[in-house]
């Protein structure tokens, strides 16, 4: 056997089947034969029947695997920051639609589907049916299970803006809490391109810093702790400020229209819940940055850390749901949400020292978030430059990769500031990633339970979550088409 414990070369070799006759070699085939698999692990078959997978240093060079230092609690701080977000204080406004029972039910299914599609992407991380081979990539283990091209063309769309495309409504929701505390504290204005480039040059600066997945650990803890504080405060502040006046719990009028329209409102609910669960896109890097070998494999402390943290989620997500559609019903816009509501209906009995500290720490966890969705950008486009020079990249152009994709982010965020209310659409078309991939990937890849009890449900979810993603892309588009959208381009 090859060595087992190293942190940064897995080498696991085990006998192939025995040939046959026909098979036999010949004496003038060479004595082994290396094949490179996504340009991170070589397969070497030599002339004793043994299969070597050893890694190579492509992945010793790049910001998610660079450093395989990380633990329990790295784990957990990274996985709270990427699963508490802002998109979190809308949930209410799927309450007013769905009502008390279903708005609960349809939360709850939502939040164990998504815990057990992580699951398996933790297990697939290090699957079986391949011994040796880590996919810390989620595009890599598309690949594997779909093949170069399907596997591109179905994940490279999601993958991207869900990373990239977290980032440019990163620094819009930034921007516009930063313009909100700077109105809040001064009485005056300015412009909100202003906002967007000071929230998207300390988020580049902070960047600059971290140099690899592993190291955002601290950042993340704090996000994580801002995060849960925020969320904590809104909810409870709701509580002891009581309901609002004329409160009402019934569907709002204008969704009453027609049926289509009654239906839209409902789907466009479900895509309410679907899009505040998210991180899926970054579950194999954060475990990429753990150790493993074959007496110690990385699933085991990864899962203890799903479920620690999104036990959290949980305790976070749904008391501002519940308690945001009790103190006031169908009042909560989607514009701005639960905090928006909370300073329209209770400005007057709120210090404004108080809704700055609100302010101030969804800011902090807004760049903390940045830090995290925007590693799996910066490894992919270092890749590129590792591939093509075939060295690890200097700080001066790491620097630069990441100060143009800042850049990037921040032209695109200015030219399309109305991209939030496009949230519905985008994720139906990123939803598989979340609730549909990892079910026929496990499938694929872990052949022998193939016809199982388990390959059954995986197909069910598979194809449920594929019938969820087009109705609500169809419900997007049709609400789209009828009430439009305040397309104010270059005018955040």
């Amino acid at each position: 056997m090859g060595q087992e414990d190293s942190e940064l070369t897995i080498i696991q070799e085990w006998p192939l089947c025995l040939p046959t006759r026909s098979q036999t070699p010949s004496p003038l085939q060479p004595e082994s034969l290396q094949i490179i698999v996504d340009g991170a692990t070589s397969v070497s078959f030599n002339n004793n029947n043994v299969v070597v997978v050893e890694t190579n240093t492509i992945d010793d060079w790049l910001p998610i695997t660079e450093s395989r230092n990380g633990s329990f609690w790295s784990a957990t701080c990274h996985l709270l920051n990427s699963g508490i977000g802002y998109q979190a204080l809308i949930l209410p406004v799927a309450f007013a639609t769905l009502g008390w029972a279903w708005g609960s039910v349809c939360l709850c299914i939502a939040f164990f589907w998504q815990l057990y599609t992580t699951w398996l992407l933790v297990q697939l991380h290090e699957t079986s049916s391949v011994p040796g081979i880590r996919y810390s990539r989620y595009l890599q283990l598309a690949i594997a299970a779909f093949g170069p091209k399907m596997g591109k063309l179905l994940v490279i769309f999601p993958v991207m803006y869900l990373s990239g495309g977290s980032c440019v409504v990163l620094i819009i929701n930034g921007g516009g809490v930063l313009k909100q505390l700077y109105q809040l504290l001064s009485g005056s204005d300015l412009s909100g391109t202003l906002w967007f480039l000071v929230f998207a040059c300390v988020a580049i600066l902070m960047a600059q810093l971290l140099p690899n997945l592993n190291s955002v650990a601290k950042v993340s803890l704090i996000g994580a702790v801002a995060g849960i504080l925020y969320c904590t405060l809104v909810w409870t502040l709701s509580i002891r400020k009581g309901r609002v006046e004329n409160v009402s719990y019934n569907h709002p009028e204008e969704m009453d229209k027609s049926a289509m329209d009654r239906f839209s409102s409902v789907l466009n609910s479900l895509g309410i819940i679907v899009i505040a669960f998210k991180g899926h896109n970054v579950v194999l890097e954060i475990q990429g940055t753990l150790p493993s070998s074959s007496k110690h494999p990385s699933k085991k402390p990864m899962w203890t850390s799903v479920l620690v943290s999104y036990m959290i989620v949980a305790m976070c997500l749904f008391p501002v749901a519940i308690v945001g559609f009790w103190g006031y019903g169908n009042k909560v816009s989607q514009n701005g949400g639960l905090l928006k509501a909370f300073w329209e209906f209770h400005k007057r009995e709120t210090s404004n020292l108080l809704m700055a500290a609100v302010y101030i720490i969804i800011i902090i966890n807004l760049l903390s978030s940045y830090q995290i969705y925007a590693m799996p950008v910066f490894d992919t486009l270092e890749s590129i430059y590792v591939v093509r020079k075939k060295r690890r990249c200097s700080r001066c152009v790491r620097a630069g990769i990441r100060i143009c994709f800042g850049g990037l982010t921040f032209l695109v965020a200015v030219a399309f500031p109305f991209l939030g209310q496009l949230a519905i659409l985008v994720g139906g078309l990123t939803l598989n990633l979340t609730f549909t991939y990892p079910c026929f990937i496990w499938n694929i890849v872990e052949k022998g339970r193939k016809y199982g009890k388990m390959w059954w449900m995986n197909l069910g979810l598979g194809c449920l979550g594929i019938a969820l993603s087009v109705l609500l892309v169809g419900a997007a588009l049709w609400n789209l088409v009828k009430n439009g959208i305040d397309a104010n381009f270059f005018k955040p």
